[in-house]
């Protein structure tokens, strides 16, 4: 698939979504549209099973609504998917239809199954998490998923969604507490019954508009230094201390909460009770919540069927490292130069018991070396800086919040001086051993990076050797790398910190005899 433009209509029972995404094997897969209405669907379903005439009226007059947009985006590839509020009603059949008529608007009716299946689809292929049950609660229905490295091993939908469960338990505006234990024995039971889930002990990942409004609620509260909420995490007594804190407020009080969209204010501590409930069932440590969900699902599933190369669900990072590099102007040759380099180098250091060899120390660093000094993209002279804050600051697919963290300190490393306060913020996340570990993976890059600073990747192998206590560094290189050795002399004193050794660097022809193999000969 050489491109693709689309748009994705996800006809909730909560809300009606419209998102618009493009796609090109350079750029990956990009959100360039979204645009949603509370339509409350749920609510329209009448005693005897219909929906009303009045829901049916909504839907249509927000589906028209979209048609002006797109016609606007000249976006004509539709694909239009509908869950538990038109699954469950009795007229579901003619509501199709008359979408039909009265917008033009074809909808794919989605089964239990099948919402369950995009769900996880949009989980494997976006977080590094392996194992893990997923939860995925609309106003109508809840999907639960189990997978396990990655393959999917058993799905379920309930017929209960925050909507519904309001509809069942709750009088006023917002849950109270006699209602919210109720609720909570209720929906525990009903999971309960699924032994495939019990006792498990995997990672809870929550999908859709309340576990984003949860997660965004809890970091505003505590003063979380980051921005994003794709791979947020937090542990049973963060949701049980939340729950504590919203159970004080007023109908009035959560609809003014930062972090919490005011059309949630009245569902946001049910699915916070669902949330809980499935985590003691689960007996879960980790709470992890995912920003893709059903429509990242079934646009991921639409291109890898014309692109299978597209996604990778078991190198999440490596394949939106390669749309983040892209965006910013670096080449698919420089990161492999810089990775290839970067692993040798470590592996030389090991070898000489410089380090002690770690695989995942080594993958932290190639990750690293693909966006070293991406901010260079926006301004030379302040690089280090826009890199820490790119980096820190958006959500990147397959990288914990941590390791997020991890990427930005190294990949923005310019001194001792500026990695202090680029990881001020920080000091609780890591130990000191840890601290010192990244301060020396980033001069180590820095000085790596320095190796290709004209950008011709010129530089091909790198080899040590250690001669009456100084480190000698061989790199071997396919043209004259001036600029090179100018900057590799300039940024030597960062790896002689970390060695506590003096370097001395040799720059090498390729494919020459001994004799005549020093380019500054």
């Amino acid at each position: 698939m050489e491109s693709l433009n689309t748009a994705i209509i996800d006809i909730g029972s909560n809300t009606i979504r419209l998102v618009l995404y493009k796609y090109n094997s350079k750029e990956g897969l990009r959100e360039f549209g979204n645009i949603k209405t509370v339509a409350r669907l749920r609510t329209y379903i009448q005693s005897n099973g219909e929906m009303s005439e009045q829901g049916i009226t909504i839907l249509a007059d927000t589906l028209n609504a979209f048609k002006k947009i797109l016609d606007d985006y000249e976006v004509t590839d539709i694909y239009a998917a509908a869950t538990a509020a038109v699954r469950q009603a009795k007229n579901k059949d003619l509501i199709i239809k008359r979408m039909a008529e009265e917008t033009g608007i074809t909808i794919d009716l989605l089964s239990e199954e099948e919402e369950a299946y995009f769900g996880y689809i949009a989980v494997a292929h976006s977080m590094d998490t392996p194992s893990a049950v997923t939860i995925d609660i609309g106003g109508g229905s809840t999907e639960l998923t189990l997978f396990v490295n990655k393959k999917l091993q058993k799905t379920i939908s309930f017929p209960f969604g925050t909507v519904s469960l309001k509809q069942k338990f709750v009088a006023g505006d917002i849950i109270n507490e006699e209602e919210k234990k109720l609720l909570h024995q209720y929906v525990k039971k009903q999971f309960e019954k699924l032994e495939w889930i019990r006792d498990v002990q995997l990672p809870v990942v929550a999908i859709g508009g309340s576990a984003r409004n949860i997660a965004q609620v809890h970091q505003h509260i505590v003063n979380y230094p980051i921005s994003g909420v794709h791979q947020y995490e937090m542990k049973i007594d963060d949701l049980t201390n939340l729950s504590t804190t919203l159970s004080k407020m007023s109908f009035e009080q959560l609809k003014q909460l930062d972090g919490l969209s005011s059309d949630r204010a009245d569902i946001i501590e049910i699915a916070l009770e669902v949330f809980r409930s499935l985590m003691s069932v689960v007996r879960a440590k980790k709470f992890q919540v995912s920003k893709k969900g059903l429509r990242e699902g079934l646009i991921i599933n639409r291109v890898l069927q014309s692109d299978p190369q597209s996604f990778d669900k078991n190198n999440v990072f490596n394949v939106n490292a390669k749309r983040l590099t892209y965006e910013y102007g670096r080449q698919n040759e420089e990161c492999l130069m810089l990775t290839t380099i970067t692993e040798q180098f470590y592996k030389e250091s090991c070898r000489l018991n410089l380090f002690i060899y770690n695989e995942d120390h080594l993958n932290l660093l190639k990750k690293a070396a693909k966006v070293f000094s991406l901010g260079e993209y926006i301004e030379q002279d302040s690089s280090n800086q826009h890199t820490f804050y790119l980096l820190a600051n958006q959500s990147i697919a397959g990288l914990s919040h941590v390791e997020r963290v991890k990427v930005a300190l190294l990949a923005s490393y310019k001194n001792k001086d500026y990695f202090r306060r680029f990881s001020a913020p920080f000091l609780t996340w890591f130990t000191r051993e840890e601290l010192k570990s990244l301060k020396d993976f980033g001069a180590i890059l820095k000085f790596i990076y320095s190796l290709n600073v004209s950008k011709r990747n010129v530089v091909k192998d790198i080899k040590f050797e250690i001669v009456n206590d100084t480190i000698h560094i061989y790199i071997t290189a396919s043209k004259l790398p001036m600029a090179e050795i100018y900057h590799a002399e300039r940024q030597k004193k960062h790896i002689e910190r970390v060695f506590k050794k003096p370097v001395k660097i040799e720059f090498i022809k390729e494919g020459v005899g001994d004799d005549n193999r020093n380019f500054s000969r």
